[in-house]
């Protein structure tokens, strides 16, 4: 039996959803981002110079991680305010969510209006359905220019698209996924790393970045679900080498670098939670033992090694660098997600759910009804970022509603597909109960994602 929020409880997310929503509406879909700092011209060529010569790049970025310390509202001095798709991503599985536990048609509009916009923002381009950052990203690897797809930000987005197809059958859902899983699959290159496992690219320029753990759990996740949509093994083949990268990337300490090439060998937050939920999204699909004892391990590292004394988030276990803050919105946001998909599986993961759940409630919400973005050295972050975490938070507390409210219908089981094309069937009017709902357990596809080839 899972433990599940009890009704004070709930009503208190509740509480603290409409607050959010309200603010959400007022304050607009554009926002700064934690990038900010670095995505104008003198930003890019300061973080490039760092990477070049780090003792002159180190004074060359110095106002901005002075501003990030101290000022963090001078980021409207360095750039705009802007659209990510990661967020609207988020904020499109959120309202679902919500439309699930309340049974609210509005909440579903909501939603429908963030899927539309991804329709329209998709990166310029290329044939199939992706998507990146709107701002040229300056990494140790070069310029990732703006519009670059990212495979980071792509499974979200078809996680929302797929999430909205299982409540209304929709076919232009269904083929926006299907358009996502062909990318996903052609436009990233691998490369072997042993006899099982190959890494893959983390844009479709594999000169830019491999071998990032997050970046196969992210892709071994959407191409695990979309073998099971479509019934398509070449999915699952380069899913299951993605995967064992992931597995074989763990270190003995059950934890995971957030690269594996030798020089991004710091562990922290919220990547670590990107690799468990991922894996866990796959055990729930596949059954899958493997991830099963890299969760346990993984969790055991997290409980201990993450969290400080007072059972809050910690930013890092081993950092890159010197770090400006305390605590971060982004590990709260993705521990209140890992902890409700594995709910019941950790008592110490459960008992931190509930810890971060009262903190997000009681001191990280604003009277606007945005949440705080960092805890600084001194003082607060409370520039709003939608990437950064304010959507993130969102889904996460309408997942957790979703979760106790325990409903699991969604669209009707007697649409199937034949040749290119589902039949699609009336959507009926319950909901999916949670995340882990979304998802056919143990490998037995659903009839409606079935399709001929």
């Amino acid at each position: 039996m899972q433990p599940q929020p009890n009704a004070l409880v709930r009503q208190q997310i509740l509480s603290t959803v409409y607050r959010f929503i309200s603010w959400l509406d007022d304050y607009g879909e554009l926002s700064y981002d934690f990038q900010s700092f670095y995505a104008g011209r003198l930003g890019q060529s300061a973080k490039a110079l760092y990477y070049a010569r780090p003792l002159l790049g180190t004074i060359a970025v110095s106002p901005m991680v002075f501003c990030e310390a101290f000022i963090p509202s001078a980021r409207r001095l360095f750039w705009k305010a802007q659209r990510f798709p990661i967020a609207d991503a988020h904020y499109a599985m959120g309202y679902l969510f919500l439309a699930q536990a309340l049974g609210e048609q509005q909440y579903y509009n909501r939603a429908k209006h963030f899927l539309e916009v991804l329709e329209e923002t998709r990166c310029e381009g290329y044939d199939k359905y992706c998507w990146g950052y709107p701002y040229h990203w300056e990494t140790l690897r070069g310029t990732i220019r703006k519009g670059t797809p990212l495979i980071t930000t792509v499974p979200y987005v078809y996680e929302a698209f797929r999430q909205a197809y299982q409540m209304d059958c929709n076919d232009r859902w269904f083929q926006i996924m299907r358009s996502i899983a062909h990318h996903a699959l052609e436009d990233y290159k691998d490369f072997p790393t042993s006899r099982t496992a190959s890494t893959c690219s983390y844009t479709p320029n594999p000169e830019q970045s491999v071998a990032v753990v997050n970046a196969n759990a992210y892709r071994a996740f959407l191409l695990t679900s979309a073998a099971l949509d479509f019934s398509r093994a070449e999915y699952r083949e380069v899913a299951e080498r993605n995967m064992n990268f992931v597995l074989e990337s763990q270190n003995p300490d059950g934890s995971w670098y957030y690269a594996n090439d030798g020089q991004r060998h710091f562990i922290d937050h919220f990547h670590t939670c990107f690799v468990l939920k991922a894996l866990a999204k796959i055990e729930l699909l596949t059954g899958d033992f493997r991830c099963t004892g890299a969760i346990e391990r993984g969790i055991t590292y997290y409980v201990r090694s993450l969290f400080d004394e007072k059972g809050l988030p910690r930013p890092f276990s081993h950092p890159p660098r010197l770090v400006v803050y305390r605590r971060e919105l982004y590990d709260f946001a993705e521990c209140l997600n890992l902890a409700t998909l594995l709910n019941g599986r950790f008592p110490e993961l459960d008992k931190a759910l509930a810890t971060v759940l009262n903190q997000l409630i009681n001191i990280w919400q604003k009277p606007d009804g945005s949440f705080r973005s960092r805890q600084l050295l001194l003082g607060w972050d409370d520039t709003p970022m939608h990437r950064w975490a304010q959507s993130q938070v969102f889904r996460s507390l309408c997942f957790s509603l979703c979760n106790a409210k325990g409903t699991d219908v969604g669209c009707s089981h007697g649409a199937s597909m034949t040749s290119d094309r589902h039949v699609s069937s009336t959507a009926s009017t319950g909901v999916l109960s949670a995340d882990h709902s979304a998802y056919t357990s143990h490998g037995s596809s659903d009839p409606r994602f079935k399709e001929s080839k």
